[in-house]
């Protein structure tokens, strides 16, 4: 089981029990719901998808970035029932964390940019996005 499986079966309880008005809410002016945390990490998971896939098949590939407010603000996670929200989340990170394992062993070994960043190996691109895509 990969660390975001890990991180998924940890978390949903306690998500679980966030109520409509607590996963509403913005702590601050210019901060992110609960909501709009979790839709941010539904469209993370989905780039994320599609680099996992492509640099899976194919060594030095330079693939975009995407703006997350943007996708966020499309997503309008904060008009969709928390319930809604959290359920995505769950069944897509899921999903992910399946592709994740089953990724040819070999192609751990490709390389690939992101956004213009300079190029790194997969296996090092897969432990970071899949850290850095459920815990951010």
């Amino acid at each position: 089981m990969t660390s975001l499986a890990l991180v998924v079966a940890q978390w949903q309880p306690t998500l679980r029990e966030l109520t409509e008005l607590q996963a509403s809410r913005h702590i601050a002016p210019g901060v992110w719901s609960a909501k709009q945390i979790l839709g941010h990490l539904i469209d993370s998971g989905v780039n994320n998808h599609v680099r996992f896939v492509w640099a899976s098949r194919e060594d030095g590939l330079a693939l975009p970035g995407y703006d997350q407010t943007a996708w966020v603000e499309a997503g309008d996670y904060q008009q969709r029932p928390w319930a809604d929200v959290l359920a995505l989340w769950v069944a897509y990170q899921t999903q992910l964390a399946h592709v994740i394992d089953t990724l040819p062993p070999d192609s751990l070994d490709h390389t690939l940019s992101v956004g213009g960043s300079a190029p790194s190996r997969c296996a090092s691109s897969r432990r970071t996005t899949c850290s850095t895509s459920c815990t951010t």
